[in-house]
This record gives structure tokens, C-alpha cells and sequence, in this order.
């Protein structure tokens, strides 16, 4: 449907974009993404997903606000502590703009729920903060054929990368599960990072959306605040990746 006048005049902006335009905006409203953690990744994801006008989106966490979040998870309050992260997120998306379809999902992405939840949406965003749930996301968007932004940050540091499933390296392809360490104990980061980390996470899910720019595909950038520097890394397609890697068909039968 064309936009109406509020529409014009809220994205108004956009609309002088030449690589969106109205029929951009139109295609945005009609759009859906995942969101996968709704803490500091998620939460500028999320807060810029809502206000370019992302018509549906869908954000998975299982925990409660606690005082200690609000350092750097933008998406919640003072009066949220104790709250679902969903359910609080979804009252400030709300109040940002009513007419956003946020569907909060308030547990854990698993082998079992994936498929089906993933299936509704065009765009993934892993805004999660442990090793486990990113190697699971690498599976279950490879599984479903669905194109992912990951990132992560600790300290000062941050990194992300977007992947076309079965096109381009996925998370699996840079980063082997067999030498991850154990958890380790939380070390910062420094408030402002995620921010900066996920805003690139929502324009990568607004490029794909649009099919326009150049998405960070086959790409690690890098951000490192302190030096206040940004490096690109070209990363590549293992064949023996467990997740999207193809089988040696050249394997010999040894059986008698």
C-alpha cells in the first residue's frame, strides 16, 4: 500500500534517498527481522530497525532487567528492572511507534524452536553474548536458508560480519567451536560500543532488505574505540566448515 501522509512525513528523510525512496520505504514497512538478544546489541538494532520503519520485528531473549544492563542496554529503563527484556522493549519500541509489529519471544532460541520461528522472518540479527547461542544461530539460519548479521564486543573491542547462507563464510567458517574457551568472566564493555556495533547491525539488515550498498559479507570489520580505528578483514569459505562446508565426496569406501 502507498504510504499515507503521517508515513511521508515520518520518513520523510528516507524518501530523499535515492537507494530508498518511497517504494523503498513501502518494501521496509512490509519487511520482518529477527532479533536474537535484547541487551546491548539488540537494543540499537532494535530502537533503529523500529524507527526506519522494519514493519515486524521479532526479538528473542529469556532474561529479566537487571540494574546492571542499563550501562549500555539502551532499550530499557530505570523502571524496568525486574521486567521481562522483551516485554520492556517492546513498550519502548511501542512508544517510539505504535505501529511497529514488536513480537517479544521471552526464552532461549534452541534446536527445537528455531525452525519453526525463524521461518517468519527475511533477516536475522545475533545481538546474543555467548559462544553457544552464536554457533547455534549459525546452524539454524544455515538450516533455513536465512541471511544473518553476527557481532560481538567485549571491552573496548567489537566486530561484526553478515553471511548469505551457502553464498559466503559463515560464523562457523572464522570462528571453529572446537577452540572456543569456556565462558569467562563479563569484562566490560564499555557502554557507548554496543551501540556503535549494532547500529551496523540494523543497516546491514536494511541494505539486505533493499538489496542495496555492499553488505559485509565474506568481511570481519573491526572496531577498536580506544585507537578509534576501523579495519576490514576478508575472511572466506572454508569446505570442510562443519556448518556450511561440503562433504569430501572424494572419500573412499574402506569397508571390504
Amino acid at each position: 500500500m502507498p504510504l499515507n501522509k503521517k508515513q511521508q512525513e515520518r520518513y520523510a528523510r528516507h524518501l530523499t534517498l535515492k537507494e530508498i525512496g518511497e517504494e523503498g520505504q513501502e518494501k521496509l514497512l512490509n519487511s520482518s527481522v529477527l532479533i536474537i538478544g535484547a541487551g546491548g546489541l539488540g537494543s540499537p538494532a532494535a530502537f533503529y530497525l523500529a524507527a526506519a520503519g522494519i514493519g515486524t520485528i521479532g526479538l528473542m531473549d529469556g532474561d529479566i532487567v537487571d540494574l546492571s544492563n542499563l550501562q549500555r542496554q539502551i532499550l530499557h529503563t530505570t523502571d524496568s528492572i525486574g521486567e521481562e527484556k522483551v516485554s520492556s522493549a517492546k513498550k519502548r519500541v511501542n512508544a517510539l511507534d505504535p505501529n511497529i509489529e514488536l513480537k517479544p519471544y521471552p526464552f532461549r532460541l534452541t534446536p527445537e524452536n528455531a525452525p519453526e520461528i525463524l521461518a517468519r522472518y527475511d533477516f536475522v540479527i545475533d545481538a546474543t553474548d555467548n559462544f553457544e547461542s552464536k554457533f547455534l544461530i549459525a546452524r539454524t539460519c544455515h538450516q533455513a536458508n536465512k541471511a544473518y548479521s553476527h557481532a560481538g564486543i567485549r571491552q573496548f573491542y567489537g566486530q561484526t560480519m553478515t553471511v548469505h547462507p551457502g553464498k559466503t563464510a559463515c560464523y562457523s567458517c572464522v570462528f571453529h567451536e572446537e577452540g572456543i574457551p569456556a565462558a569467562a568472566t563479563p569484562s566490560g564493555p564499555i557502554g557507548a560500543l554496543p551501540g556503535v556495533i549494532g547500529s551496523i547491525q540494523a543497516i546491514e539488515a536494511i541494505k539486505y532488505l533493499l538489496n542495496i550498498g555492499i553488505p559485509l559479507t565474506n568481511t570481519l570489520l573491526t572496531y577498536d574505540a580506544l585507537a578509534g580505528e576501523i579495519r576490514k578483514v576478508r575472511v572466506s569459505k572454508e569446505e570442510v566448515c562443519p556448518v556450511c562446508g561440503k562433504e569430501d565426496k572424494d572419500k573412499k569406501d574402506t569397508r571390504n
